[in-house]
């Protein structure tokens, strides 16, 4: 698939979309404390989207039976929504959902905690968010998306975490997943040049310990091969002539 380019009035169209999405997740974000369960959460998020004139982006994409991903603990992403699935204090719980408004697609993730939290599942949360608007920072024409990966890697890892390689960003628009990829990981000056008109879904997926996952046999959740916490933010993000847009906030 080419890079497709996005003009100043499709960009407004996957700001309106993000718009709808950055509700969502404030929504279903007031949801979660102890006692709730995923499938609470879904419930909450698909009302929203609907009541905001938008279509879950997920639902229904290979077959994926839910608008949201929900991903406790050491669950990387893509974990099903369910009624057995009880948030408890000391959690915590990613959050990844898509709305689809006039045929154009945003993504944004979050990982919030349930209750209290430890110490240092809290610097992980901080790490992976500072990564991700480290990572926002570098979207500039005449950039790389091996300068956002790099962004992403060295925060991280100088921090000790896993930088998740199975699993990378993505170009988006009128479709969910575009190109270019948009790993976590690389080397400043490689990759794919950024041109204005580009819009990507930025995402790091960042483990308390080994960077490895394995995928259950539900076919969709990805969990860390160690046990570790794992933490997941993103952010549909445009690039301009003047710097970085963020569309899901």
């Amino acid at each position: 698939m080419a890079i497709a380019i996005k003009t100043p009035q499709e960009i407004e169209k996957m700001r309106a979309s993000g718009r709808i999405l950055r509700q969502v997740h404030m929504a279903v974000e007031a949801a979660v404390k102890p006692g709730a369960t995923t499938m609470d959460l879904e419930r909450v998020a698909e009302a929203k989207i609907r009541e905001l004139g938008g279509k879950p982006a997920f639902k229904g994409y290979n077959d994926y039976p839910c608008c949201l991903c929900t991903s406790v603990n050491s669950e990387v992403i893509h974990g099903i929504p369910s009624e057995k699935k009880v948030l408890q204090e000391g959690d915590i719980v990613s959050v990844d959902c898509g709305v689809i408004l006039e045929g154009y697609y945003s993504d944004a993730a979050g990982t919030y905690p349930v209750g209290r939290i430890s110490q240092e599942t809290r610097k992980l949360l901080d790490v992976t968010k500072a990564s991700l608007e480290q990572a926002i920072q570098e979207v500039r024409v005449g950039g790389t998306v091996g300068d956002i990966g790099a962004a992403v890697q060295e925060m991280c890892e100088a921090e000790g975490y896993g930088v998740v390689r199975d699993f990378v960003g993505h170009g988006i628009g009128r479709n969910m997943h575009e190109d270019p990829q948009v790993p976590n990981y690389g080397t400043r000056g490689k990759g794919t040049k950024l041109k204005a008109g580009m819009v990507l879904a930025i995402e790091p997926m960042i483990n308390a310990g080994t960077a490895d996952v394995k995928v259950l046999k539900d076919g969709w959740t990805a969990v860390t091969t160690d046990g570790s916490m794992s933490a997941h933010f993103e952010h549909t993000v445009a690039v301009t002539k003047d710097g970085p847009v963020v569309l899901t906030q």
